[in-house]
């Protein structure tokens, strides 16, 4: 490794570091450092993760809108990964613009870079039920359930969505 390079590893380095602590911090339910801990992994290397799990975060503390600003950066950042999508649109589902939310599930059904495509499935059968379109909705779980068999929520709401259905 050259002597230019040696110091943007360190920087890599350290931010990973502090994305894993911050990550950490979030699962523990210490939201507060955990936010301090992303924001300064962001500072020094910004990714796409770092911006997402922040959101995250934020989501967690009730902050919806700041939510959906950090993964709007996550896009920004790489457009190819698919969580920020499907958060701005889980996040639009709590603030029931079940509409804007449709949009934002599709795009993460497209992401390149991306293994949970159950959830985006998943999200777009709330969407559906929410607005009362049930078979959309039971489509939708189904197809979440053909990705991920064991993904209990979505059985359960096939379930829950085919009672509604008349």
């Amino acid at each position: 490794m050259d002597g230019q390079n040696a110091p943007r590893k360190q920087l890599l380095d350290r931010a990973l570091a502090l994305f894993q602590e911050a990550y950490d911090r979030q699962l523990s339910g210490q939201l507060d450092d955990a936010v301090t801990l992303y924001v300064a992994s962001i500072n020094l290397c910004p990714t796409a993760e770092a911006h997402t799990y922040l959101g995250g975060t934020y989501s967690s503390q009730g902050k919806l809108n700041e939510a959906i600003a950090e993964c709007q950066k996550a896009i920004e950042v790489d457009p190819d990964f698919g969580n920020p999508y499907n958060d701005i649109g889980a996040y639009l589902i709590e603030l029931e613009k079940f509409d804007d939310a449709i949009p934002w599930l599709e795009r993460a059904l497209l992401a390149s870079r991306y293994q949970t495509f159950h959830m985006p499935w998943f999200n777009l059968g709330r969407a559906f039920s929410a607005k009362e379109h049930y078979n959309r909705a039971v489509e939708c779980f189904r197809e979440a359930l053909v990705l991920d068999p064991e993904f209990a929520p979505a059985r359960d709401a096939v379930a829950s969505a085919r009672l509604k259905i008349h």
